[in-house]
């Protein structure tokens, strides 16, 4: 069968080194997975040695009706484990009876901070997470506070998962070559989770962060914060100054605040 022409309405660009995509096979953390599941295979350069790797758990989910054809004559999977299908729109907990799923691959650029968000929706049958992303945006997922691309993103994954930044990969291993470079990264879930709910942690993070030059005292009016609680020496920093923990201590005194109205 002829090789898949890259579309770039669905930002492909297929990764042609081998060894690089044998670095992103072995980069998933160390984990008793049930299920290994690659978004955006196109080609399967990387498919090729997670099969290796993960025999009998892997599956793939590829949006490109084109792809899914080559990678069902090119690749030795069973047919059932290739997915034609939009991993944004996935219900991972019903496909694979929420199961342990390992989840990697090259990350179209256009979404890769859309797939981030699923994955902490389904923080919890997620133990292990790495791919390739865009060099800034693979940053700024392990940013550190104080950093100017430390932001959303940075704060809700380094709460959940433990961040490695592993290495960068050059424009010219790609078919085509993106305009940017690109970054390698592993997220290892955190054995103790946050107790505190996940989508009122990110609402908050969220509207502290559209406003990231102000203090807190001034980006979360909206909480209709108690006088005594807006004069807290933490709401007199930025969001940027918060590390993430101190995020997850901030929304529990904002709600012992609020219950105490």
């Amino acid at each position: 069968m002829s090789k898949v022409k890259p579309k770039k309405y669905l930002g492909q660009h297929f990764l042609t080194d081998k060894n690089i995509a044998r670095k992103i096979a072995g980069s998933l953390p160390v984990e008793s997975y049930d299920i290994i599941l690659e978004i955006g295979p196109g080609m399967g350069i990387l498919t090729q040695y997670l099969s290796e790797k993960y025999s009998g758990k892997l599956y793939v989910i590829e949006i490109d009706k084109e792809s899914v054809e080559y990678l069902k004559n090119e690749l030795n999977l069973p047919e059932r484990h290739i997915i034609e299908g939009d991993f944004l729109k996935l219900n991972l907990r019903r496909l694979f009876n929420a199961k342990q799923i390992g989840i990697t691959g090259n990350f179209p650029y256009n979404i890769s901070s859309q797939i981030v968000f699923k994955v902490l929706d389904n923080i919890d049958i997620i133990p292990g997470f790495s791919g390739m992303f865009q060099k800034e945006v693979a940053e700024r997922l392990t940013a550190k506070h104080g950093n100017k691309t430390y932001g959303i993103l940075s704060v809700l994954v380094q709460n959940y998962f433990h961040t490695e930044y592993l290495f960068t990969v050059h424009e010219n291993v790609f078919n085509p070559p993106p305009k940017v470079k690109s970054g390698v990264i592993r997220f290892t879930r955190k054995e103790k989770l946050p107790d505190i709910d996940y989508e009122y942690l990110k609402k908050l993070v969220k509207t502290a962060f559209n406003q990231r030059r102000k203090t807190l005292r001034n980006s979360l009016k909206s909480y209709n914060l108690s006088a005594d609680l807006k004069e807290a020496r933490i709401f007199a920093k930025r969001p940027e100054q918060l590390s993430p923990p101190e995020f997850i201590e901030l929304a529990k005194m904002i709600q012992e605040d609020a219950s105490r109205k």
